[in-house]
């Protein structure tokens, strides 16, 4: 017994939307990935330079900060273009939840510098932290998506007949 066509092209359909929005929100992730790591290594070189003390250590503070500019950069392109075709809520409803999961991805990604720097005996240098500061972003990026799909962008996407839609 065969899948009738309209299921087969559902499924076809449903994949390649998923596939392009996996594409784009690697795009845009790509992007707030350089002006984070950037900002971060900036703000390290210069104004928050040194140690510091756990909770308030200058890494942590220059994730922190870094990790907004860049969460602003990535708001922008996923609204705008990767899930574009999704929105469905008042644009202050899903700013609210986007700010949610990213501040959830932001304490992972302090998180995994702030026990860099303070548990892992001698992995205070930069190095370490930028190792440190990318597997968070690695495991918030993994939480963000599925977050974003689940809650922030949730509903069956529209229907985009423009030739300007990938």
């Amino acid at each position: 017994m065969s899948a009738s066509p309209s299921l087969v092209t559902r499924l076809r359909g449903t994949v390649d939307v998923l596939y392009r929005e996996m594409i784009k929100f690697g795009v845009v992730g790509a992007v707030a990935f350089v002006i984070d790591i950037g900002g971060f290594n900036l703000l390290r070189a210069t104004v928050l330079h040194g140690q510091g003390t756990w909770v308030l250590s200058r890494a942590v503070i220059a994730t922190i900060i870094s990790a907004a500019v860049a969460t602003a950069a990535a708001w922008i392109g996923n609204r705008m273009w990767t899930f574009r075709h999704r929105r469905n809520r008042p644009v202050h409803h899903e700013a609210m939840l986007f700010a949610l999961t990213n501040g959830v991805a932001l304490l992972i990604q302090a998180a995994c510098v702030g026990l860099t720097n303070q548990i892992v005996p001698g992995h205070t240098s930069l190095a370490a932290e930028n190792a440190a500061k990318v597997v968070g972003i690695g495991l918030g990026t993994l939480f963000r998506f599925w977050a974003y799909r689940r809650f922030v962008f949730s509903h069956e996407p529209l229907e985009d007949t423009s030739p300007l839609a990938d």
